[in-house]
């Protein structure tokens, strides 16, 4: 067990009056007057800002001397300008560390070894809406060391009449990648960043998302303590277990001189999603394995959960004296979701969608077979027998025990759970009849001697009661991600989750904090930082697909569209709020529309999607899968799907989402959104997929990358109590109004 004064925690700073210094006093020993050298390799990680509040920020720094393994001193320096002629005096109010005396223009705090020589300072007692520079300060027997500068705002005061301009962005992929779409924002006018999660990937090759390139590569020292991984082609690569591992892959990120550049110059509030701990994670679970393995694994999630705190600057709900504590019962190590408002017109409330959500509705492992739906259970939710449906019989009465020894025998050649997906005691054990006679017919084909089993004919299959299996829902194979979290049948998804009702994904805690913050927001817009996609994502190859994959399909139920029943709530929530606004990451697309409760479509709120800042485009992760589902691969044209993606989410012939404004599924970049008292404006910047191959990260390359951006502006205005909310988009400087009842053309 750790001592209570040695878990991490950001030391306590408050400001006081500006001193315009004279001269480097012995007694002052740092002030900006002072003769430094700015040296990077003390601080290789450079610097950061974030959660700015109107009286405070979190500064942050991380300090490096070599071999050197003990404590490493370090003094904090605030000025009002970047010439440091301007310094702000400091208080040190916290209790573990010692201070100097009251009144002083720097502060002393220390790196830790034991935290990765981490440094986190709440400054307190600072002016609303007040630009600040700051820098750290190191010193050794050769001289006195300064970290880079760093500039940051704080947030304008509650009762402050004025204009918010803020980036939002999420899923930076190192490996393969430039951040090219950061070098580009760095250079544009926002007051702060809000980052929507995956700001680091947990592995170091997968070949699914991360294309090979020497000069651009992560590597894990500790490969003892990492999860080795195989992909399909038998590709070896590593995901992150350890601290150890983590916190490299925080240096590794931190290392981009276009990341260290926006963390330089804006306050960062950030959120995690699935990759700073695992790929499509629940909780402390993860899932590559696909159900062939346990992968809960609570240490190594809050090995996860500590780098982050370690390197991210952050000022937790908790109040000023929470400390990481991993020996604390998980998920309750710590909690990051909080609200921050900016002014009279944005309230920012920040959710963490993967501590405490529930497993994906289909499990990887579902064996395909499995009834979920009886027939009773059918009828009470839809009122008839779909046509999806399947007859079904139990395996386990006499006159079906000859498929039950069937199924079992061939269990081991397949590799599926001889069970069934049943429990031990659970039952009837029902099994489609369809399933049963496709099982049977490949049986038949391997035996080489003896009378071949009798398929159910139709006939019998008249005398059965009919349900939903898992294999109507698109589960083909036995352990795999399709008709799971990917590609899965939309009308049998539905009818599923009415069946099992509420799926967490917020956690009963925070959903009731989320909802009571909404409800008591008086900002102009209620702004919400979701992680994952609120637009629903389902495309329709009814007429473009062989049976049986001519169906409906969610593109992926990781995120909201596999949590119906929360995402109605949600949605319902913000919307009698009004004036509410989602701004999302995840897909690796850009989006724009009005997502809408299922059973009230003018329940609805605005979205605005980002794409990646360095990943694989939709289009890209769509191909691959295409490519490597077990039916579709084999289907003419096929990659179709993929190519013509942006046409089938947004269709205004079928209407498959009539909510859906805008996509655009092959590009990388950032939105900036502004916000006034009447509208709330977002500017998508999209840059090419190719346009990542190398850095353009110099004042040279600043005129290549900007000719590289296309644009695309949508905004919503503030509507009156009770009015839904609408969605306009630029059209060559004029703003026209998006109908989602338009009709349009077959695309």
């Amino acid at each position: 067990m750790m001592r209570r004064r040695d878990f991490l925690r950001a030391t306590l700073v408050t400001a006081g009056s500006v001193v315009v210094p004279t001269a480097c006093s012995e007694e002052e020993g740092l002030p900006g007057a002072c003769d430094v050298l700015e040296d990077d390799s003390f601080f290789p990680q450079s610097v950061a800002s974030g959660d700015p509040k109107p009286d405070s920020v979190v500064l942050w720094t991380r300090v490096v001397d070599g071999d050197r393994k003990t404590d490493l001193a370090v003094a904090l320096v605030v000025a009002l300008d970047e010439a440091f002629t301007q310094l702000v005096e400091l208080k040190l109010t916290s209790s573990n560390v010692a201070a100097t005396g009251s009144g002083s223009t720097r502060v002393p705090v220390t790196a830790r070894a034991e935290f990765d020589y981490c440094v986190k300072v709440k400054v307190s007692g600072l002016s609303p809406g007040t630009t600040y520079y700051y820098r750290f300060y190191y010193t050794t027997g050769e001289g006195c060391f300064s970290s880079r500068v760093g500039r940051t705002k704080t947030a304008p005061a509650p009762d402050a009449d004025v204009p918010v301009r803020f980036a939002f962005v999420s899923c930076q992929d190192y490996a393969g990648r430039y951040f090219n779409a950061l070098a580009a924002l760095a250079n544009q006018p926002i007051d702060f960043v809000v980052h929507l999660g995956d700001y680091i990937h947990e592995t170091t090759g997968d070949p699914s998302s991360q294309p090979p390139a020497p000069e651009r590569k992560v590597a894990l020292s500790d490969v003892n303590g990492a999860i080795a991984l195989t992909s399909a082609d038998d590709v070896a690569y590593h995901a992150a277990r350890s601290l150890n591992n983590y916190r490299e892959l925080y240096r590794t990120y931190r290392s981009d001189r276009a990341l260290r550049r926006v963390h330089e110059r804006f306050p960062v509030i950030a959120i995690w999603n699935d990759h700073e701990f695992s790929d499509d994670c629940h909780g402390a679970t993860a899932t590559y394995f696909n159900g062939r393995e346990q992968e809960k694994d609570e240490h190594r999630r809050k090995a996860a959960n500590q780098a982050w705190f370690e390197y991210m600057p952050v000022d937790y709900r908790a109040g000023d004296d929470f400390r990481y504590d991993r020996s604390a019962e998980y998920p309750e190590d710590i909690s990051i979701h909080r609200d921050f408002t900016f002014g009279k017109h944005v309230h920012l409330v920040m959710t963490d969608l993967r501590s405490y959500r529930a497993d994906h509705l289909i499990p990887e492992d579902a064996f395909p077979g499995k009834i979920v739906m009886d027939q009773t259970s059918v009828i009470a939710v839809l009122g008839e027998i779909p046509s999806y449906a399947s007859h079904y019989a139990d395996i386990d009465v006499d006159e079906h025990r000859i498929y039950r020894d069937a199924l079992e025998e061939i269990a081991p050649t397949f590799g599926f759970d001889p069970s069934f997906g049943y429990r031990q005691g659970e039952g009837p054990r029902i099994i489609s009849a369809t399933f049963i006679n496709e099982i049977v017919t490949k049986l038949n084909e391997q035996r080489e001697e003896g009378e071949p089993l009798p398929l159910i004919d139709n006939t019998a299959m008249g005398f059965m009661d009919s349900g939903i299996s898992y294999a109507a829902l698109g589960k083909t194979d036995y352990f795999s991600a399709f008709g799971s979290r990917y590609l899965v049948v939309k009308d049998a998804f539905d009818a599923v989750s009415q069946f099992v009702g509420d799926v967490q994904v917020l956690g009963e805690a925070q959903k009731a904090w989320f909802k009571d913050t909404i409800n008591e927001s008086e900002s102009t817009w209620t702004v919400w930082g979701s992680s994952c996609c609120l637009s629903q994502l389902a495309i329709d190859v009814t007429m473009s697909a062989p049976p049986p994959l001519n169906r409906r399909y969610y593109l992926r139920c990781d995120g909201w569209d596999g949590f119906r029943a929360q995402r109605n709530e949600v949605i319902t929530a913000l919307a009698e709020r009004g004036n509410a606004v989602a701004i999302t990451g995840d897909l690796h697309a850009f989006l724009a529309g009005t997502p809408a409760a299922d059973t009230a479509p003018t329940t609805r709120v605005v979205e605005f999607a980002g794409a990646a800042v360095a990943g694989p485009t939709l289009r890209a992760t769509l191909e691959k899968q295409v490519a490597s589902h077990p039916l579709l691969k084999d289907v003419p044209d096929a990659g179709n799907i993929a190519a013509g993606i942006e046409e089938y989410l947004v269709d205004r012939v079928l209407k498959t989402n009539p909510q859906l404004a805008f996509c655009k599924a092959d590009g990388n970049g950032f939105c900036i959104a502004e916000a006034n008292a009447d509208e709330f404006v977002v500017t998508l910047h999209m840059l090419p997929e190719s346009a990542l191959a190398t850095p353009l990260y110099e004042e040279a390359d600043a005129a290549a990358l900007e000719e590289q951006i296309t644009i695309e502006r949508f905004k919503t205005v503030k509507t009156a109590p009770g009015e839904p909310s609408e969605l306009f988009r630029d059209e060559g400087g004029t703003w026209q109004k998006w109908n989602p009842d338009a009709e349009g053309q077959d695309p």
